[in-house]
């Protein structure tokens, strides 16, 4: 009988020894805008590399393999740059994702130069425009007197044409801010309203009011109430005026009628400003009922001193599964429209 030999390999076993790492911050108030509004870079951070991450005072603390913690630290180093430099902006869930994207090597779109800050909110925020499109946005308000945006929700649209209006007003520019929107339900029927009329039409309003709160301190903003410079109301309520040394926006356009757009449009006096935003894809007008943002773009889309800004999902400054939402969204509208001429 032939015996083989048996010919034993030795195997080598690396070991990853973890590592610990500390980032000191000036004092706990820096560490706190880094880590953002519900730790959502610490969160991003988590998900994104194999990394413990323990926030104490004005200490971050990461543990792990060497690698991972070395890609962890380039981020929070890379955003701690920008917040010495004042950009708050780069440290939302949107801008931390893409800082995270290029530490592991990700292909991403250039990064643009710093944008101008438009106004300080009341909490002392920038506020400044963060892509492209909504960069556009800004230099055609300042150079148009008449600008359409158009777009899905969470671009940007209104709070940046409200901050415009914010520093144009402060900077004695014009003499009123006058915000309106058609009252539409959002495809529900919220049925009868109790208190007076005001009280009525608020709910319309809201979302208007709360970007006004976020750019101007509550006192403040009561006495330009008090005082007309700044008005809220329905779309209903500019019929027959003519606004004069104002800056107007009309904010969820897609749901005016045709002829409400005209009178809108119309409305505007020597020395304002129009801007109208909206999003066509959430129509909340009657079925069969023609939305005026449609169909002004093949009206007024080659008149001089008017310009049409649109805006995409690339474009969301929410959370970053808005734009996934709106993403998913658009490819199923697109398979619908497939669908429907197949039958």
């Amino acid at each position: 009988m032939n015996l083989v030999p048996l010919v034993v390999k030795k195997m080598e076993v690396f070991v990853v020894q973890a590592v610990s790492r500390k980032i000191t911050f000036e004092d706990q108030q820096e560490c706190l805008q880094l880590l953002g509004e519900k730790d959502h870079t610490l969160k991003l951070l988590r998900d994104s590399f194999a990394v413990t991450l323990v926030a104490r005072g004005n200490e971050i603390i990461l543990s792990g393999e060497p690698i991972e913690v070395s890609h962890a630290s380039q981020v929070i180093e890379r955003l701690r740059g920008h917040l010495k430099k004042g950009h708050e902006g780069y440290v939302t869930p949107v801008a931390v994702q893409r800082v995270i994207s290029e530490a592991k090597g990700e292909k991403q779109e250039e990064e643009g130069p710093a944008r101008e800050t438009i106004l300080l909110s009341s909490r002392k925020k920038p506020i400044h425009a963060r892509s492209d499109n909504q960069q556009k946005y800004v230099d055609a308000i300042k150079a148009k007197d008449v600008v359409f945006g158009i777009g899905p929700a969470g671009t940007g649209k209104t709070y940046l044409a409200m901050a415009m209006a914010v520093a144009a007003l402060r900077e004695g520019q014009v003499e009123r801010l006058i915000l309106t929107r058609p009252a539409v339900e959002a495809g529900e029927k919220l049925g009868f309203l109790p208190g007076d009329l005001q009280e009525k039409i608020d709910p319309y309003l809201r979302p208007l009011y709360d970007a006004l709160y976020d750019m101007v301190e509550y006192e403040k903003l009561q006495r330009l109430f008090h005082q007309r410079t700044v008005e809220v109301a329905p779309l209903a309520y500019m019929r027959g005026r003519t606004l004069s040394n104002a800056f107007i926006i009309l904010d969820e356009a897609q749901n005016t009628s045709p002829e409400q757009m005209k009178m809108f449009l119309t409305r505007m006096g020597t020395g304002s400003k129009m801007v109208v935003t909206g999003d066509i894809t959430q129509i909340d007008l009657p079925f069969g009922k023609s939305s005026g943002l449609i169909e002004v773009q093949r009206i007024l889309g080659k008149v001089k001193g008017i310009e049409f800004v649109t805006f995409s999902p690339a474009d969301v400054v929410r959370h970053q599964l808005v734009q996934n939402i709106l993403e998913a969204y658009h490819v199923n509208d697109e398979e619908k429209k497939k669908k429907d001429k197949t039958v």
